[in-house]
């Protein structure tokens, strides 16, 4: 016999014994959002120190007195010289001026006062001191010797020399020619051979060929000592323009001198020294050459001698 299907209600428990045996779907858990990590604070770099602001000034002399046992020589000059000025140091015959170049060429130190190079106190022992420090000094004598030819006083003791068969030092006479023709073409002076003696140069080519040295050898700062004081109009002049090329490179000059009409085109600043004393330093724009001359001159006391002679004006 064919077996009975089964019931409508033996079939719905079957499903509900199914459905209790099968497991339940677990509910995915819902993951909670990873908190997102907080920016690192940027480590705050340490500023770094800011490198010392160049001083403006190149050379300084402050409150600079020089004895010469009770000879007071200089008293209190301030002097300072800014970069690539040309500075004139105006006065009489008398004044100082020689004491004060000295001093700043490292020949005598101060007795009293401070002097400062690139805003640093510094004492100098020898000139050569000074020279390593960019100071290079042109006295009235030039320190040139006639008879030598022009290279030779050109380089004088600092000559360059190349090596010869990898062993020997030996003088390297064409390039020495060559740098020396070329530096004071530079200058203006075109020689007609560097082979020529420096007797045979006029006096205003010497006064050229002694500066374009020391700015050769790396002078940042120029005294001239008297430069156009044996020279004639025109020689002057070349030495001037000279002075306003160097003022062009870089180079601080201070120039003394006691001929206002040649320091007044090329001077920035003037220092007036009278009898070892400063009568103040003045800008061009300050005052005139003819302001220059009476201070010099002393203008009360040549009014007084004129008056006396009954010169009238």
């Amino acid at each position: 016999m064919a077996a009975d299907p089964p019931s409508k209600s033996e079939s719905t428990a079957e499903a509900k014994a199914k459905a209790e045996a099968e497991p339940e779907p677990k509910a995915e858990a819902k993951s909670e959002p990873k908190p997102k990590p907080e920016p690192k604070a940027e480590a705050k770099s340490e500023p770094k120190p800011k490198a010392k602001a160049e001083s403006e000034y190149i050379l300084e002399l402050e409150n600079v007195s020089k004895l010469f046992g009770t000879v007071i020589a200089l008293k209190d000059v301030t002097l300072r010289l800014r970069r690539g000025e040309v500075h004139c140091l105006l006065g009489d015959n008398g004044a100082g001026k020689s004491t004060l170049i000295k001093i700043l060429a490292g020949v005598h130190p101060p007795s009293r006062g401070t002097y400062r190079v690139d805003a640093a106190p510094v004492s100098f022992d020898s000139p050569r001191d000074a020279l390593d420090r960019g100071i290079a000094t042109v006295y009235q004598d030039l320190a040139l010797v006639p008879l030598m030819s022009v290279w030779r006083n050109f380089f004088m003791g600092r000559e360059p020399r190349r090596t010869r068969w990898g062993i020997f030092r030996v003088l390297d006479r064409p390039q020495a020619r060559q740098i020396a023709s070329e530096k004071l073409a530079d200058m203006g002076i075109q020689i007609r051979d560097p082979e020529q003696a420096v007797g045979t140069m006029s006096g205003g080519e010497r006064q050229c060929l002694a500066i374009a040295r020391a700015i050769h050898f790396g002078a940042r700062v120029l005294i001239l000592d008297e430069p156009t004081a044996a020279l004639g109009v025109k020689q002057s002049a070349n030495v001037l323009r000279l002075i306003a090329r160097a003022r062009e490179k870089g180079i601080s000059v201070i120039f003394i001198t006691h001929n206002v009409h040649h320091a007044y085109p090329v001077g920035d600043t003037f220092t007036l020294l009278n009898r070892g004393s400063s009568m103040g330093t003045f800008k061009k724009s300050e005052i005139t050459r003819d302001e220059v001359l009476n201070m010099m001159a002393g203008g009360q006391e040549m009014a007084d001698l004129m008056s006396e002679l009954g010169v009238r004006l």
